[in-house]
């Protein structure tokens, strides 16, 4: 044989390679056909194992977005002594504006305080008959993304009280930390739920082709009668797994979404009650896609798994 042929044996081997491979992918999916009823339970048993992790992801996202949204409203008032210096206020405000913590600083003087709570407290009248301003001046601290921390807010707020101009600074810190909490203890949720539900991914998946090899037992003691493989036996069956998981995961994915637009206008009108415009968040392109991945991966892993070891255990008697 020339190298020329040997060559072109080589791809047609290659080729051929491949198209059997397709023709049992597709003869798989034709598998799933000829027993609709138990095909379905599978699938539709992955699809709501799948879903409900992925919907609790979405609990998540829309709460750590609320959670940002809260923390971006975090301030620190900073009441000034009545007899603090212009100098010593000029001062603060500029090492304010310098800090990294601090995302903006805002100034109210006495008069500015006092127009401002005459207008809205309704006590224009009253408030003429004071000799003086009981107001002080104060500085309003718009937190950054770094001092929302409760631990750095909670050392900025000290370090401001130390401050020798500052009579006075207030932050609700028991706000900041319950609100925190709560994003973490629904974060370790989410990673529980998801790891106990993504291992019943694996325990159907396995289960499922366990059966399927059992009731095919006598075809695989045939097969390997004549000489077939353990490896192209098990082909079929590992090719089911994989549409378990593809089409699982798509109906995971479509559940998912249906959740998201059923709540999505009992949450815009609710946030309408706080006037707000949030809108809930659903699963993103990316996020859409290692969904339906991680259905795939997972059945392939336990397809790997059980095909393997129950084709193995099978010998012609």
């Amino acid at each position: 044989m020339s190298q020329q042929e040997h060559k072109l044996a080589w791809h047609r081997r290659l080729a051929m390679y491949w198209v059997d491979h397709l023709r049992q992918l597709f003869a798989s999916l034709g598998e799933l056909w000829r027993t609709p009823l138990s095909s379905l339970m599978t699938i539709a048993v992955l699809g709501v194992s799948l879903a409900l992790p992925a919907s609790f992801y979405v609990l998540l996202k829309n709460a750590e977005s609320v959670s940002q949204f809260w923390q971006s409203k975090a301030q620190i008032s900073l009441y000034l002594r009545q007899e603090a210096e212009p100098a010593q206020v000029t001062d603060l405000q500029q090492r304010l504006a310098a800090m990294e913590e601090i995302d903006q600083v805002s100034y109210i003087s006495p008069e500015q305080g006092l127009a401002d709570f005459s207008g809205a407290a309704g006590f224009a009248e009253a408030l003429p008959l004071l000799e003086d301003n009981p107001l002080p001046a104060v500085f309003i601290l718009n937190l950054s993304e770094t001092g929302r921390a409760p631990d750095a807010a909670e050392l900025l707020l000290a370090d401001m009280n130390a401050e020798p101009a500052v009579a006075n600074a207030r932050l609700d810190m028991a706000w900041l930390a319950r609100l925190s909490g709560i994003v973490d203890l629904l974060r370790q949720a989410v990673i529980g739920m998801a790891v106990l539900l993504l291992a019943g991914v694996l325990l159907v998946v396995s289960n499922t082709l366990r059966l399927n090899i059992l009731n095919c037992r006598y075809e695989i003691e045939v097969m390997k009668l004549v000489g077939a493989t353990d490896g192209f036996i098990q082909r079929p069956f590992l090719y089911v797994g994989l549409w378990y998981g593809i089409i699982g995961g798509l109906l995971a994915w479509w559940l998912t979404l249906v959740m998201v637009f059923w709540l999505s206008h009992k949450v815009n009108a609710l946030a309408a009650l706080y006037q707000s415009n949030f809108h809930l968040l659903g699963l993103g392109m990316r996020e859409s896609l290692l969904l339906i991945l991680t259905g795939t991966l997972l059945s392939l892993l336990a397809s790997g798994f059980s095909v393997r070891r129950h084709i193995r255990a099978i010998e012609p008697g």
